[in-house]
């Protein structure tokens, strides 16, 4: 799979995968989700490390007023099902109109980079969020590329899976605090 992955990254091409067994791809996407996850944690693990090191106060996150402002169940459905069905059909839908141009790595690492980009406003901008800025948005490119890759193999609604089970698993453990009226800190 890494391999796979690593000849993806160096040329992207949109090529579906002809292999149209359930199985063999939900077995994919299980794969991509646990390197998704894994790639996050580590990401945010050195994002934290460097924020206390380096004593940086990054500010409120959007997900605090999320949490403040809306019941488990909205925040449930706007986590896993609204963001990846907006956030796919707009990042990862356009893609099919470039598969067989000779721009579509440009296209498809543009969209990735944006879908990054984009995150930056679940921050508060200080120039501590600007200066981490690469690296406070990492994980959100990383994912885009790995629900970029999925998408161009077996196609968006694909994607659109794997996001909802991406934020389903982080997003599930808030929730469940969220029930139990426990304060997130």
């Amino acid at each position: 799979m890494l391999e796979e992955l690593y000849d993806f990254a160096k040329h992207p091409v949109y090529i579906l995968d002809k292999n149209n067994n359930l199985q063999y791809r939900f077995r994919k996407l299980i794969k991509l989700l646990v390197i998704s996850l894994c790639l996050s944690i580590l990401l945010l693990m050195i994002a934290s490390t460097l924020q206390h090191v380096f004593q940086l106060e990054m500010g409120k996150h959007a997900i605090d007023d999320l949490f403040k402002d809306n019941s488990a169940i909205v925040i449930f459905i706007l986590a896993v099902i609204v963001a990846p069905f907006l956030e796919e059909l707009l990042f990862r839908g356009p893609l099919l109109f470039f598969k067989n141009s000779k721009y579509f790595p440009t296209v498809f690492y543009s969209f990735t980079l944006i879908f990054g980009l984009i995150h930056l406003s679940n921050f508060e901008l200080s120039t501590e969020v600007w200066l981490l800025s690469p690296l406070l948005v990492a994980p959100q490119i990383g994912i885009g590329f790995l629900l970029g890759f999925i998408r161009v193999k077996f196609g968006l609604v694909w994607s659109m899976t794997m996001h909802a089970l991406y934020n389903l698993i982080l997003i599930f453990p808030l929730v469940i605090l969220k029930l139990l009226d426990i304060e997130i800190e």
